[in-house]
């Protein structure tokens, strides 16, 4: 494990952490090198330690160097599941902090790069102030409307924010199967309230038939506050 976990960050993302959020929790630290391993990760800790932002940062990490190197496509990418739907919105408000955040500085640099004259050191790729560095993420619950999950259809977010019911409705149908079936990994909160429970049980089947759709297991990260001990 590096001594700074920040390091496993690109410049952009490590600088907006560290100026919005100095260092980072014993958490944090712990669960970024595991997540970027590319294994499952169960993450166990108290509430305030910052275990959502410990379980998106390297998602959103890649995506935004995806989208500087230009091949950041139109579809989806990583899935957050939650059993409470009135999280959904909560969970959206708190990405919009990392995600505009880390934007601005990327942007930063670029115009900062451009304007010294030092263009290699913008990426070359995308000016400031375009859209092509902009992440999307989309909410589908039992509230979400109608003409919001057709425009799911035809526009994927990279992000998706979901209740295992509406996982579960997305797997019957082809359009929302034309949507998942693009998914790398996938995020489970609250999953103390889902073990050794039948609506548990049934969204593992869900991610199962995940990994079929995607043609590959996706990766797994679970987030609980009460979940101990982790090991045997």
């Amino acid at each position: 494990m590096p001594t700074d976990t920040l390091t496993l960050f690109s410049q952009p993302t490590a600088q907006w952490f560290k100026d919005t959020l100095g260092r980072p929790t014993k958490v944090q630290e712990d669960t970024w090198p595991a997540i970027a391993s590319g294994h499952p990760v169960l993450v166990s800790a108290p509430t305030g330690t910052g275990k959502t932002l410990s379980a998106f940062l390297v998602f959103i990490d890649r995506l935004y160097a995806m989208a500087e190197e230009g091949t950041l496509k139109e579809e989806l990418y990583l899935i957050y599941v939650s059993p409470l739907k009135s999280l959904a919105g909560d969970i959206r408000e708190n990405l919009n902090r990392p995600l505009e955040g880390i934007r601005q500085e990327m942007e930063r640099r670029v115009g900062a790069a451009r304007q010294t004259g030092y263009a290699d050191l913008a990426g070359d790729v995308h000016p400031a102030g375009t859209t092509s560095l902009d992440i999307q993420v989309g909410i589908r619950t039992g509230d979400t409307p109608q003409k919001d999950r057709q425009r799911m259809v035809k526009h994927p977010p990279h992000i998706l924010i979901i209740t295992p019911e509406s996982l579960y409705l997305m797997l019957t149908s082809m359009t929302g199967q034309k949507v998942l079936r693009t998914s790398r990994a996938v995020i489970i909160d609250e999953l103390h309230a889902l073990i050794d429970t039948k609506r548990g049980a049934h969204l593992m089947l869900s991610i199962a038939r995940l990994d079929r759709l995607c043609g590959r297991p996706l990766q797994r990260i679970g987030l609980s506050a009460t979940i101990e001990p982790l090991g045997p």
